[in-house]
Formats: structure tokens, sequence, C-alpha cells
């Protein structure tokens, strides 16, 4: 497969600047809700916050890749005294958790930088500059191959139902006409 230059973005999050005020899956909520702004649910958020209030500990954390199946490490991460197992940071939407993941279908979600946008509206509406934009230019393999996107299309239906995905892009293809 060809290779090519392209400009990839990517959120660059400052664990030690964040407050913990969570403006950031308010925002993304909104702008994801169908129509855009009409609602606001955390659950539907491309980001979380892991809070640990008492010990003044946030991390934002965005959503990644979906992971098919569940990992097999368990990890376990200390911050100023208090224990966290990997899955807390992890990006990817998974089996064994509900983070990342739609609330009315189950399907996973994954960061989209807030298409059609300037810049992710977590990073733009961050007040304390946790979360920032990167722009890096990167060799990247262009086009999808035909039998891969069957089998992501193939597995997703196993796993989920026909009905569910249909219903899932029917929402996503109303919501880019609404644009």
């Amino acid at each position: 497969m060809a290779k090519q230059k392209k400009i990839v973005k990517t959120i660059k999050i400052n664990a030690d600047l964040c407050n913990g005020c969570r403006a950031c899956e308010m925002i993304c909520s909104a702008f994801h809700a169908l129509p855009k702004y009409s609602s606001n649910n955390p659950a539907r958020a491309r980001i979380r916050v892991v809070r640990h209030p008492l010990d003044d500990i946030y991390v934002p954390v965005y959503a990644g890749e979906s992971a098919g199946a569940e990992c097999a490490g368990r990890d376990k991460y200390i911050i100023d005294g208090k224990e966290y197992d990997e899955c807390a940071f992890c990006r990817s939407p998974c089996p064994s958790r509900d983070d990342f993941k739609e609330p009315d279908s189950g399907l996973p979600l994954k960061c989209d930088m807030c298409e059609g946008e300037d810049e992710p509206l977590c990073v733009k509406w961050c007040i304390t500059d946790a979360l920032v934009m990167e722009e890096r230019e990167e060799e990247v393999e262009v086009g999808v191959q035909q039998e891969e996107l069957n089998i992501g299309l193939e597995s997703l239906i196993e796993k989920h139902g026909i009905q569910k995905i249909m219903d899932a892009i029917a929402r996503m293809s109303s919501s880019k006409d609404s644009r």
C-alpha cells in the first residue's frame, strides 16, 4: 500500500494543569448530541476525566481505537499514594468496561477531533490549558482495503447485531446531513 505524508492532529494532555472542572466532557457530549447541542450527557463524551478529588488528581483521557477483545494486562499505577489499574487510563472501548461506549447502542466511541470545527472543542473550552491540540507530519498508508473493512463490519455485526449497526449508521448519516 502506498504511503504519503499527512498532518496528524492529536490532543496533548497535561494532567498537572487539569482542575477537574469537566467542561471538556460537557462540551463534547453537547457537540455529539442529536441534534447538536440539544442535550448534555457525559456518557456520550469522547473524553473522560479520571477523578480523585480528595487527593486533587484529575486526568483527562480521550477515546481511541476500539479494542475488539479484553486486554491481558492489569498493571497498577500509583499517583500521589492512590492506586489505579491501567483500565482507568485506557483510551480503548473494550468488552470489560462501559467507558467510551454509546449509551443507547453500546457501540464504541472514538474521538473525531470535533470534525468540522477549527479545533477540538474540549481544547477550546479548557480554561487551564490542560488540553492542547498539536499537529505533526507523519507518513501514513493511503486507502482502506475492502477486505479489512469487511472484516471490521462482520465483527461489529456479530457482536452487536445488524439492526444496531444500521441504527448507528442512520444516526451518523443524519448527523452529517444536519451540518
